[in-house]
């Protein structure tokens, strides 16, 4: 595949409760999750400067930070 074909995003892993979520951007979390049941507030989330070495854990959640790998779409 050549460099030019390949895209990085930004994905966020949510687990609560044995359940997998998958999120665009922390500020997606809080569309659907409220802080009471994460356990952290968005801010303090952004705060803790989540990375792929460095999840995020507490007795509610786990949240990670990795890169989604995606190609271009070919036309024709």
């Amino acid at each position: 595949m050549e460099e030019k074909d390949k895209k990085e995003r930004t994905v966020i892993h949510v687990e609560v409760n044995e359940k997998h979520y998958y999120f665009g951007s922390l500020a997606a979390i809080y569309e659907v999750f409220d802080s009471k049941t994460l356990g952290i507030g968005y801010g303090a989330l952004r705060n803790v400067g989540l990375s792929p070495q460095k999840p995020y854990q507490n007795k509610h959640c786990i949240i990670r930070k990795g890169v989604l790998l995606t190609i271009s779409k070919k036309n024709g």
